[in-house]
């Protein structure tokens, strides 16, 4: 990737706002124009919206110029009364939702992928969000399932060549280290837990993948939006953490953070991917856009020139990890 940035699909599934069909094409073949041949999506984003816009935009390239993932663990059922809003996407296919990790699952969850991709092979697969975060009392018996046939059904796929590799796609440490005391996985996808507003991933997980020879892309960059935006968006906006309003907290260090950018006159958006990108524990950086613009200042944030005086202050300052690789 020339770029050093791997494009996410959450956007292009209509997250908090629609992206229009002719705005997703143009941005995804802007992103290939800029070198970007890393593509992430998954069924979740926009009840497969996501996929099929991908799918549409990467159908026009050779296939073995690129690298796409999707997901398995959630089964969109057509369903005529399906809200058009959840979990922040709008504007959404009538479908609804359902979880599903084990062999069965993963199965039925690819074959629908491919189809809606129109495109035959996936590189890698991860199985998104399995968590308590987001299963609650139900978080046991997904993760048996996912442990009893799931992984077993994402080995045989990749022993017989179906895919490349396979993983977990997570926004939290915690499930990593689980899933890791039982399995081997070639890759994680960890969104939002090593980034400048949240480094939680750093003292443990990082470490040990590089221990197991897990090869780790680094998403969610901009923690969802504060990092890109700064703690004060314009026209009103919400700076947004993980999906939600910003905490107290959060805001309080990012609003740090922007004072150091603005002493030595350095974007807080080039700030948050350099810093991610530094770390050698990452394969890739994942990040989302919606539009053109979003893509080209994706490509110029990550090469913005930062002077080593900038980093040294938010290390004196304390805003980043005293063992923290910098840039």
């Amino acid at each position: 990737m020339t770029t050093g940035v791997a494009l996410g699909g959450a956007p292009l599934g209509n997250l908090f706002r629609v992206v229009s069909e002719a705005d997703a094409r143009a941005m995804l073949e802007r992103a290939w124009q800029c070198g970007v041949r890393y593509f992430d999506t998954a069924p979740h984003y926009g009840n497969g919206l996501s996929e099929r816009r991908f799918g549409a935009a990467l159908g026009a390239h050779p296939r073995r110029e690129y690298l796409l993932s999707t997901k398995i663990g959630r089964l969109l059922h057509s369903a005529a009364g399906a809200p058009t809003e959840h979990n922040g996407y709008v504007d959404l296919p009538r479908y609804q939702q359902s979880y599903d990790y084990s062999r069965a699952g993963v199965l039925r969850s690819l074959a629908e992928s491919r189809v809606r991709l129109g495109i035959e092979r996936i590189d890698i697969v991860y199985v998104h969000d399995l968590d308590r975060a987001t299963h609650g009392d139900a978080f046991d018996a997904h993760f048996r399932a996912l442990l009893d046939s799931g992984l077993p059904a994402l080995a045989e796929l990749k022993r017989s060549g179906d895919i490349a590799a396979f993983g977990i796609g997570v926004n939290g440490v915690a499930i990593c280290h689980d899933v890791l005391r039982h399995a081997d996985l070639d890759v994680i996808l960890l969104a939002g837990r090593y980034t400048l507003a949240d480094a939680s991933a750093a003292a443990t997980l990082l470490p040990l993948c590089r221990q197991r020879g897990v090869a780790l892309v680094l998403g969610g960059p901009y923690n969802s939006g504060i990092l890109a935006t700064g703690t004060h968006p314009p026209a009103g906006g919400v700076a947004y953490f993980d999906y939600a309003p910003a905490p107290a907290a959060i805001v309080a260090q990012v609003a740090a953070i922007e004072a150091v950018c603005a002493r030595h006159q350095v974007p807080l958006r080039a700030a948050a991917l350099q810093f991610v990108a530094a770390h050698p524990a990452a394969a890739a950086v994942l990040a989302g856009a919606r539009s053109v613009e979003e893509v080209d200042d994706l490509v110029t944030m990550r090469r913005f020139p930062i002077p080593a005086a900038f980093w040294r202050e938010l290390r004196e300052r304390r805003l980043v990890g005293a063992d923290a690789p910098l840039p």
